[in-house]
């Protein structure tokens, strides 16, 4: 009844029907979770068996079953839920509970879901590395010596270990598109405004992050996609919600392959390979791939991306400049820029952001679905705080080595991150695949169809010591 790979549609199904119960579900999360949570470290504060068995029963008993009704679930801690310990990754919030849910965590909790614990991430998001002072590094299912992308690192390696079976990610940068390509699993990255952050703060200038689902197919991230999503009145500019499943039949699609954008992206050896492979996957589905030229100069991507990304971290960590002693370097970098730059400074970035909009309005009026690589360089060593240097060529900064996902972050484009395969050292790569605004349900689709011809989260899940499972 109960398949650490298996589908999370299948799990409710079978909670809401009674063929296995929440009790049994919980035990059988909290054994494996034990037995290999301690290699990987994805997921951390977890709670107290005694009282999450305690919630499982409860479950049972309830006449009530909502679309999540039993399942267990471990939070990115970046978000806030109500009495578990909300570090962001920083000593600064190491004793921090929160007294209330955040406005998605509430969703999630009122569709039935149980949380379990936290996922890892890093100090303040920041980096496409998973480590943090708080509870060290989570590590790469595939090599427990390499990085898992991050931020949502915690969650990706719990998904691809079987740990859950659905999970939350966040992603400005990359952060769930380059774990979910690095651990072999998908990460969505919705339209801008179709899973409304906490409303507090500013709620109109930062329009980079978003939240976004995390499972083992496009058909599960759908089921958690019909919670997560809906407008709020504190929020201004987030959208009205639509009903994702069941995913719509996808008739042939012409998809165009950028590969490292005429050169622009440095890519490791074999990357480009692994993807041109994985697109035969798209090409059985009777969709049309080819390869199309550099449709906007990424430098003036870059250096949009750069402006208001800072601009945004900064309006995030201002409230922590006089204890910048107890932040990282990057955090301090970000923090520094952001405040530095001029109006007309942040207007020029906005001006070459909209060039790019305009141009991809254009693009997606001859292509269905773009596709780039999730990452530049394959999961490097663990003991590396970020990539300096590619094929020889240095990275100016902490985050250049991620310059791939930029042309997606930059205008909050629905993005389905899939896995694309391993390379030569048996490591995992991903696909981003993107859309224009508001294409979200066939881009799943799309997506669906894609894992249909691959299953890699379940053809080739990750060998781990006390699994029983493996290639």
């Amino acid at each position: 009844m109960y398949e650490p790979f298996g589908s999370a549609q299948d799990l409710v199904a079978n909670l809401r029907s009674g063929a296995l119960s929440a009790v049994q579900l919980m035990q059988s999360t909290l054994d494996r979770i034990d037995a290999l949570n301690p290699q990987l470290n994805a997921i951390v504060a977890l709670r107290d068996r005694g009282e999450l068995m305690a919630e499982a029963e409860a479950a049972d008993r309830a006449t009530t079953r909502g679309a999540l009704h039993g399942l267990p679930m471990a939070i990115k801690d970046l978000a806030n839920v109500k009495g578990l310990a909300s570090t962001q990754g920083s000593p600064l919030f190491k004793e921090f509970v929160p007294q209330q849910d955040e406005l998605f965590v509430a969703r999630l909790r009122a569709a039935g879901a149980i949380f379990i614990g936290k996922t890892n991430t890093p100090e303040f998001g920041l980096g496409s590395h998973t480590f943090n002072p708080v509870y060290g590094a989570t590590r790469n299912p595939f090599d427990p010596d390499r990085s898992c992308g991050g931020s949502s690192g915690g969650a990706a390696v719990a998904l691809s270990a079987g740990l859950v079976a659905l999970a939350d990610g966040s992603d400005m940068m990359g952060s769930l598109r380059n774990p979910a390509g690095w651990n072999n699993v998908y990460g969505f990255r919705p339209t801008w405004g179709c899973v409304p952050a906490e409303p507090s703060g500013d709620l109109f200038l930062h329009q980079l992050s978003t939240l976004g689902p995390m499972a083992r197919s496009p058909d599960d991230i759908a089921l958690l996609l019909d919670v997560m999503p809906g407008p709020d009145p504190r929020q201004p500019l987030a959208r009205a919600r639509e009903a994702t499943l069941p995913l719509p039949d996808v008739a042939p699609m012409r998809i165009g392959w950028l590969g490292d954008w005429g050169g622009a992206f440095p890519m490791e050896p074999g990357i480009l390979d692994t993807c041109k492979e994985a697109l035969t996957h798209l090409s059985a589905q009777g969709h049309s791939v080819e390869a199309v030229s550099p449709p906007f100069s990424a430098e003036e991507i870059w250096t949009s991306w750069i402006t208001l990304r800072s601009f945004a971290v900064a309006a995030g960590l201002r409230a922590l400049d006089d204890q910048r002693a107890h932040l990282k370097e990057t955090a301090i970098w970000e923090l520094d820029r952001g405040l530095s730059f001029s109006a007309q400074e942040i207007q020029q970035a906005s001006d070459l952001r909209s060039n790019w909009q305009r141009r991809a309005a254009e693009l997606f009026q001859n292509y269905d679905a773009l596709v780039l690589p999730t990452a530049q360089c394959w999961p490097f060593s663990l003991d590396l705080e970020y990539p300096r240097e590619i094929n020889g060529l240095e990275m100016d900064s902490y985050h250049r080595w991620m310059q791939v996902v930029t042309p997606v972050s930059l205008l909050g484009l629905p993005c389905l991150a899939v896995p694309a395969g391993f390379g030569a050292a048996g490591l995992p790569m991903g696909l981003q695949i993107f859309a224009a605004q508001g294409q979200d349900r066939s881009l799943l689709a799309l997506g669906q169809g894609y894992h249909l011809q691959s299953k890699l989260p379940q053809r080739a899940p990750p060998t781990l010591a006390g699994s029983g499972e493996g290639t």
